[in-house]
This record gives structure tokens, sequence and C-alpha cells, in this order.
């Protein structure tokens, strides 16, 4: 397991002291970047092959939003890996040690200069040290986008603060688009998104929004040029006790 602290300051909370849902994300995705340093075998065999881990899946559980200048903690351990994917835990803990957000997601190993699959060999995967897959209600990786119904919305086009090191939209500025897409007062208690196709500097991503019946799930679909990037389904409702606990 690797992990790391940080605090919830000004600049990563909302209107209301909360954390925001892709304040979050940055930092357990950092947490998640990071850990291939506790792991020296893998880093070897990243470094020496010019690999790199790109998300395909994250699953989030929202147990409780964390308030302004509250201490985190975000801890994060691989509990499966194959040849061409890993699987990981990613927690971020609230000030009294108990989890605020609980995470899985599923990483592809592709060459840097390519962005084909490429395999990690058999001697890496068993020097890998492989821990207990955590507690939480682990869902389909597959979100499923309802066949009607879709909503198109105003475009989103990738600037150069959306961009990082892999050359591409950074995952959790797509979910950032898509909160914008959802209405006033939605709070946020699950989420799944399904990345696809990577969005580059100056793509335009043409939203989709899809609602649920009673209005407790929406679907939103980026696409750039026909390609679908990233499919995203928020769960939850009306602002309430999850938003508001205290720490």
């Amino acid at each position: 397991m690797y992990s790391l602290d940080f605090l919830a300051t000004i600049s990563n909370c909302d209107a209301e002291g909360r954390l925001k849902l892709c304040s979050a994300l940055q930092m357990m995705q950092d947490c998640s970047e990071l850990w291939i340093d506790s792991e020296p075998v893998v880093k070897r065999c990243f470094e020496e092959r010019h690999m790199a881990q790109l998300l395909v899946f994250r699953q989030v559980e929202v147990v409780r939003v964390p308030r302004c200048k509250e201490r985190l903690r975000v801890a994060t351990s691989v509990y499966g890996m194959k040849p061409k994917f890993g699987f990981r835990n990613t927690f971020l803990y609230g000030a009294d040690g108990e989890p605020c957000y609980r995470t899985w997601s599923m990483g592809a190993f592709v060459d840097r200069a390519t962005g084909r699959l490429q395999a990690v060999d058999a001697a890496t995967i068993a020097a890998m040290r492989l821990e207990e897959r955590l507690e939480m209600d682990y869902r389909d990786r597959h979100v499923r986008v309802p066949a009607e119904g879709g909503t198109a919305a105003e475009p989103f086009r990738v600037m150069r603060a959306d961009i990082d090191y892999n050359r591409h939209a950074n995952n959790a500025n797509y979910v950032r688009m898509g909160l914008e897409l959802l209405p006033e007062g939605f709070a946020v208690r699950g989420l799944r998104v399904e990345y696809r196709v990577p969005a580059r500097l100056g793509d335009v991503l043409e939203p989709t929004v899809y609602a649920s019946g009673d209005g407790a799930a929406w679907t939103v679909v980026l696409a750039r040029a026909g390609e679908t990037s990233a499919i995203m389904e928020f769960t939850g409702g009306p602002a309430g006790a999850p938003d508001e606990a205290a720490p």
C-alpha cells in the first residue's frame, strides 16, 4: 500500500467549503501514479520498455464529502495484475480515519509512443506486491448508454490546462466537464467512468446527456469526431447527509 497526505484547501473546495469531486479524483490519481515508486521492479520495467498505464475505468463511492481545511489521506493498493491490465483500490480517508471515497479502477499498459497495448512480463508480475481487494460495492466496468432520450449540450474544447504529461486530457477533467451538466443541487453519491479514446489539445468534445426517469442517475457521453472519449454515470440525488456530515 502506498499513501499520501493532503489538506482540503480553498482552491480545491466549492462555494460551500466542500471538497470538489474532481479535486478528490486528482488526489487519488496522484497517489496511484506515485505508487510505482514503491515497486522498483515494476518501475524499471515501465522505464525500460517506455510504457505507461492509462486509466480504462474507475468506480467511485461517495461516503462523505470532506470539508475545507480537513486533513486527508489517500491510500492505493494493487489487488490484481494481468499482462496488459492492472486493478487497484484507491481510498480517500477523512480526519477521523474513515473512508470518504472508495474507488476501484482498471488500467491498461500501453506503449508511450504508439498508445498500443503492451504486455508486462511474467517475472515483473511475479515480483508485484498484491494486496487484498478492499470492501465496496463492485459494479460492472461497462457503463450502459440508454438507447434513446439523450439531449445534446454545449461542446467543450480541450484546453492546455486540461492536458497532462501523457499529452491528452487528464482523467479528472472529463468528470469536471460532466459535473457541469448535472442539475443544480444534485449531490453525487456514486460515479462510474469508462474511458475510451483520449481527447487531445484542441479537440471539441460534444456531450450527450441522459436522465433516468426518477432523476437519480445521469449518464453523460463525451465524443469527438464520432469517437467516444468518456462515458460517465452519476448517481445520487438532492444535497443531503453525505455532503453535510461533519468530519
